[in-house]
């Protein structure tokens, strides 16, 4: 009962200066969790940084290098941008292989987990929840941060993270249990405060208050019911989600017996017919594919594809609250070091920052040099 009105008021002390040096710090995270070139990772993430300044600028209302194409003037999506750094780049990197991957007949025993993915995924499901929660109850974040951060923290901690990339069962144990409770803390913000994180939470509060009621601090205490009725609903919705799913096991174990020869012109139909769904727009389509062939030569160079789609989505909102917080202070940069929340972000993505620096001084401390991951500077 004291835990939701302790979070709404830890997340009323979240004002632009906050905003800003959180999503630095996810920033430097990335860079510092990253198992790759950290010079390579950093690129990556000012590349979709850039890629989130196209489009109408929120407060100016100028339109930025959308080349008079107005369907740009919206800005260039995440749905399109992923699919095709994700979808396309991997149909076209397999599809080139010489010896192409055998397909896959795997048994249901097969897929059931065993003792030990048991055992291994209990720490990293125990993490992503909480360091999804603590994400999710910030307004205004960007919740696809748990994911990345949860599963640059467990290969950090593994003993072994040479096996992340190929099957490592923390690897999805982690960012998946972040993911989830971020998408639940976000209820928080919602139900204490009135402010939805996103489209999801946006909707349900217009729907709560045209019944005519008004979610803030007060909410938990007048109508009881209805906020333990949410959380009682998160748990039935688990719970039928098992049910639906367990039956349609045996279905999605079919789907992996394709030959790839049949899978792969089903998967890009797939990838048009969403992308195209989402907006309408031709232009998403487009900007899949090209965003396709570029992921494809970025993977064959080595890098990092993550860090572009969180950079387009931290993009537009780091730019937004900076200039919100500059707007406060009359463009004195001493308003973040004057918030003891944001000097607090801002001293703790330097030190990340300065640890992912530190390879380039002592080439030989680097973490990464010790588990098998290569290529770590440049």
């Amino acid at each position: 009962m004291l835990m939701a009105p302790t979070l709404a008021s830890f997340a009323l002390r979240f004002g632009p200066p906050e905003y800003t040096a959180l999503l630095l710090m996810g920033l430097f995270v990335l860079a510092y969790m990253s198992g790759g070139s950290m010079l390579k990772t950093l690129a990556m993430a000012v590349l979709g940084l850039l890629l989130g300044m196209i489009g109408i600028d929120v407060m100016s209302g100028y339109t930025r290098f959308s080349f008079d194409i107005v369907e740009l003037g919206d800005g260039v999506g995440i749905v399109p941008v992923a699919v095709g750094l994700f979808g396309i780049s991997e149909i076209l990197l397999t599809a080139g292989q010489v010896d192409p991957p055998k397909v896959q007949q795997p048994t249901l025993r097969q897929l059931v987990p065993t003792k030990a993915d048991l055992k291994l995924s209990v720490g990293p499901i125990m993490r992503g929840s909480l360091l999804g929660f603590m994400i999710g109850i910030i307004p205004g974040s960007a919740h696809i941060i748990s994911s990345f951060v949860s599963y640059g923290i467990e290969r950090r901690l593994s003993k072994h993270p040479e096996r992340f990339g190929n099957g490592a069962i923390e690897g999805v144990a982690g960012p998946e249990s972040a993911n989830n409770a971020a998408a639940t803390g976000a209820f928080v913000p919602m139900l204490a405060l009135g402010i939805p994180t996103g489209p999801v939470t946006a909707v349900m509060l217009a729907a709560i208050m045209v019944h005519g009621i008004l979610p803030g601090p007060m909410l938990i205490q007048q109508q009881p019911d209805l906020f333990w009725g949410f959380v009682a609903s998160m748990y039935v919705g688990n719970v039928v989600l098992l049910v639906l799913n367990l039956p349609m096991v045996g279905l999605f174990v079919n789907l992996l017996r394709i030959p790839y020869a049949y899978l792969y012109p089903c998967i890009l139909a797939f990838c048009i017919l969403g992308c195209y769904s989402v907006s309408n727009s031709t232009m998403d389509v487009w900007i899949m594919l090209v965003m396709g062939g570029v992921g494809y030569g970025l993977r064959k160079f080595g890098f990092d594809l993550a860090p572009v789609a969180l950079g387009l989505v931290l993009g537009p909102m780091l730019e937004l609250s900076l200039r919100q917080s500059l707007a406060m202070s009359g463009g004195d940069y001493a308003i973040f070091v004057q918030r003891p929340i944001a000097v607090t972000m801002l001293i703790l993505g330097l030190i990340l920052l300065g640890l992912a620096l530190k390879p380039l001084v002592f080439k030989d401390k680097d973490w990464r040099s010790n588990v098998g991951l290569d290529k770590t500077i440049d």
